[in-house]
């Protein structure tokens, strides 16, 4: 049997050629039997697990204060990886590591909500650089994915796509189950089956949490695939969203942790320090850096608010331990099945280091960080400690327990100049394809290494075409040399680092860094880069970063500042981008709005539309106007609804009358009322909100009309500027995931009658004399809408 030629993929249908006889039954007929696309023999099956936000200090695994049984058990039988990086940002990561190049290559400089104009940052990942996953499924790999995928463009998000960048199926995975975007509340999550919105199928409770969902959904799917077609091996890719907050989890996992943090976060700094030694994850010689002054000792915090911290962290580790918890569960299903020593399993644990956006004191709504600091005092945090991981709550962590979970390393998530970004704990099993067990190994590598490795490890070279383009080589390199030779010379010498004006450059130990922005300060972040203080590492000796060797070798530093911008200008890091919140903003980003023009129009039964794919009504006037048939025995339920506990508003009938409420952070709730009863039949209803104007996160006075005659009106004193939630969605004619205002609660939010559909219209709302809309010119402006 020829060959298989696997440069060029798909692989080209080979077209018979010989003898063409008249009729089958001819004694001279012969074909070959028809033979599936499969992958060179013995190749193996691959998962992939990936968590979020989970610092290289974190996992007991690598010497820190959470109890990861599967990691340890995995790392025993298998190779933890101590110099494993990623990119110090979730989308970054991810797109590099599904890709094979690195980030600023494939467009995603930054998280998509940050996307702008430039080739390095616009989140469209170009056809040249095919992700893995489609290269593994057109060589006969059944593919799926499960969790989050935060690399979709915010401008493609939306449920007519296009689809091109989204897992199915521009990326390459057959099965998709999980989530779009950056985090998702784990009690009521905003789900994806395929590109089709789905709703989880329970409450938080009936026992409802999307991490055990999630392995569910992958357990059943490998199941499946080894049921159907046992010769064809998988590759799995499950990404929870675990650690990311917000941090929810059962409360008898965070009962276990109960009091193992009391005694702060400098003495746990400590405590995983020495047991990281002991693992040998770092050289008994390493020196544990500073704890930078911007971060309070444990010992100046507020004794008052000492409980709270320590409930945080309780809450965090037990969401690691649970995570950990229902990997082992995939894990298990797949040694069920007899196939664990034959699959290539990599546990990558954080996609960046541990994340210090939670501020100083942590947060029971991670929207206030940015939109109501001033309501997020220790008092508040005091009355509500034990809503932290419930879903009363979407909490974070204070920066002081990010920064122990980065030990022994200097900063957090974003901070890509030091290896407290960037640095994640790896664990590489695969006993059928590695002798060695139980072993550390210290090779330089990165993320972009796991897709070489992958290609490496199943026998498949690396097609210089797929779907009909050219490809770009991978950036990375294959890490199999050192599964059996744990002294093997490093062979990733040169590594560049860039997020947020944070940059460094590796180059065969060196480093040298420059931190640009602190990551818990979300304004008046400075654009000038020039007044960034460099710094240089011998990681050869110094492991940890701890000494600044930058004023005794400046030609050193030179050198490598040089070669930073060399590989800077090879990837498309340049030019530097230094704005933040404006990028947020797409008009002054440069990417496409999806929503053009002052107008939206929007039908019954629309369902998990996201934030950045409905007209933004934040810091302006505007008016929602809705048709409905109100049935006779009175109308109940949401018309319209965008956000969730975290912020959001909502239009919707109580009790048989016209409400409207708005929800600033889950702090301030407030609601304007009819006090006529909508009557039976059709209708049309209207909400006008009268923006204060002179700034943003005003407030505005609020009307209520039903067919042209106001009915109400009230006040809203403060509202969000710039993001409702990350995860919650807008629904017509009902509200999921948790819900915006407690009146209507989680349940009977579905609207009894019928809603026609919704105008959503952002100006001035006085100049509508008869608070009417006209049907047939509602559809003239949607139609003609540029």
């Amino acid at each position: 049997m020829a060959e298989v030629q696997r440069q060029v993929l798909p692989i080209p249908d080979q077209r018979h050629v010989g003898l063409t006889t008249y009729v089958s039954t001819d004694p001279d007929t012969s074909y070959a039997p028809i033979a599936p696309v499969r992958p060179p023999t013995g190749a193996p099956n691959v998962l992939v697990i990936l968590l979020d936000d989970v610092g290289f200090g974190a996992s007991s695994a690598f010497g820190g204060p959470c109890e990861t049984p599967t990691a340890d058990r995995l790392a025993g039988g298998g190779l933890r990886y101590s110099r494993f990086h990623t990119t110090a940002l979730c989308s970054p990561t991810r797109a590099a590591l599904l890709s094979g190049r690195n980030h600023h290559a494939v467009g995603m400089g930054a998280i998509t909500e940050m996307a702008t104009s430039a080739p390095g940052y616009n989140s469209l990942r170009p056809n040249t650089c095919a992700p893995m996953p489609e290269m593994l499924r057109l060589n006969g790999y059944s593919t799926a994915q499960f969790g989050k995928c935060h690399e979709v463009p915010v401008f493609e998000s939306s449920p007519v796509g296009p689809f091109d960048h989204w897992p199915n199926p521009g990326g390459g995975f057959e099965y998709f189950y999980g989530f779009i975007g950056g985090e998702n509340n784990q009690w009521y999550p905003a789900l994806y089956e395929q590109t089709t919105p789905v709703e989880p199928w329970g409450t938080p409770e009936e026992g409802y949490h999307l991490m055990d969902d999630l392995a569910d959904k992958a357990i059943g799917w490998i199941r499946q695939q080894k049921s159907m077609a046992p010769d064809k091996p998988f590759f799995a890719y499950v990404a929870p969203g675990a650690t990311h907050a917000p941090h929810h989890v059962p409360q008898e996992w965070i009962e276990k942790y109960r009091g193992r943090f009391d005694h702060g976060w400098d003495a746990v700094r400590d405590e995983t320090f020495a047991r990281q030694k002991e693992l040998g994850v770092i050289p008994a010689d390493a020196d544990l850096t500073d704890r930078p002054e911007e971060i309070p000792a444990w010992e100046d915090t507020d004794p008052a608010l000492r409980p709270v911290l320590a409930r945080q962290m309780e809450v965090y580790a037990a969401f690691l331990s649970y995570a950990d918890h229902h990997v082992g569960r995939v894990i298990d299903a797949i040694a069920e099945l007899g196939i664990l020593e034959d699959t290539l399993v990599y546990y990558i644990i954080g996609d960046n280091g541990a994340s210090g956006e939670g501020t100083l004191n942590g947060t029971t709504n991670e929207i206030m960080v940015s939109e109501a600091p001033d309501l997020a005092t220790p008092q508040w945090l005091v009355e509500r400690v034990d809503d932290l991981g419930t879903p009363r709550a979407y909490n974070h962590y204070a920066v002081g327990w990010a920064h122990a979970m980065d030990t022994p390393y200097q900063w957090t998530k974003q901070v890509a100049s030091h290896f407290g970004g960037t640095r994640n704990g790896t664990i590489v099993h695969w006993p059928s394809g590695i002798d060695a067990s139980g072993e550390v190994r210290d090779q330089f590598h990165h993320v972009v290494d796991v897709a070489p490795t992958i290609l490496d490890a199943a026998g498949l070279p690396f097609p210089t075409a797929v779907n009909g383009v050219a490809q770009e080589p991978f950036h990375g390199v294959s890490m199999t040399y050192s599964f059996d030779e744990a002294a093997a010379a490093d062979r990733h010498t040169t590594q560049y680092f860039e997020m947020m004006c944070n940059r460094g450059i590796y180059h065969q130990g060196w480093t040298a860094v420059t931190k640009h922005a602190i990551p818990w300060e979300f304004s008046g972040r400075s654009e000038d880069i020039e007044a960034d203080v460099w710094e240089l590492y011998d990681t050869n000796t110094d492991w940890t970063q701890a000494h600044d060797l930058a004023e005794q070798m400046p030609d050193k530093l030179a050198q490598l500042q040089r070669l930073f911008l060399i590989e800077a200008t090879k990837y498309n890091v340049l030019p530097l981008e230094p704005r933040f919140a404006e990028r947020f903003n797409p008009e002054l980003a440069g990417r496409p709005n999806p929503v053009p023009g002052n107008s939206q129009l929007l039908f019954g039964g629309m369902h998990r539309l996201q934030e950045n794919v409905v007209i933004n009504t934040k810091n302006k006037s505007h008016s929602v106007t809705a048709e409905l048939a109100v049935p006779e025995d009175g109308a109940g339920g949401v018309i319209i609804a965008q956000g969730g506990s975290t912020g959001g508003w909502a239009l919707y009938a109580h009790q048989g009358k016209l409400r409207y409420g708005y929800n600033s952070t889950g702090a301030r709730t407030y609601y304007v009322g009819s006090d006529a009863p909508l009557p039976a039949g059709k209708h049309q209803v209207r909400m006008e909100f009268a923006y204060d104007g002179d700034g943003i996160g005003r407030g505005g006075d609020v009307t209520l009309y039903i067919d042209g005659d106001q009915v109400g009106q009230g006040r809203v004193d403060r509202t969000h500027w710039g993001i409702f939630s990350m995860d919650e969605t807008t629904e017509v004619g009902s509200d999921a995931g948790s819900p915006v205002v407690d009146e209507y609660g989680p349940s009977g939010n579905h609207f009894t009658g019928s809603v026609t559909w919704v105008q959503i219209d952002i100006g001035d709302a006085s100049t509508d004399e008869d608070h009417l809309i006209n049907p047939r010119e509602r559809l003239r402006i949607a139609m003609t809408k540029q």
